[in-house]
């Protein structure tokens, strides 16, 4: 695939590099240079540094397990506490 520099420095990326990396207009993209050329990332500056690692993380047990494991037990709620709870929210 080839493309060529206009007078402005800019190029058009063929549409087959667009539609692997999934590039629509206004996607930042990082260029680093390498030994054999230059490298074209999706990503880059601007991008959430969030998605650059989405789904990367596997869970050993279901969200809301690991949270209760965090918490620890829950205390007892005792009448008297019902009741102050239930007079404070009106």
């Amino acid at each position: 695939m080839k493309s060529i520099i206009s007078s402005k420095g800019q190029i058009t990326l063929p549409v087959k590099v667009r539609e692997a990396l999934g590039l629509v207009a206004g996607t930042p993209v990082q260029f680093q240079l390498t030994a054999g050329g230059v490298l074209l990332q999706k990503g880059g500056r601007g991008a959430h540094p969030v998605d650059q690692v989405f789904g990367r993380l596997t869970l050993s047990k279901p969200v809301d397990a690991l949270i209760d494991e965090m918490r620890g037990p829950r205390p007892a709620r005792t009448p008297a506490v019902r009741r102050r709870a239930r007079t404070q929210t009106r």
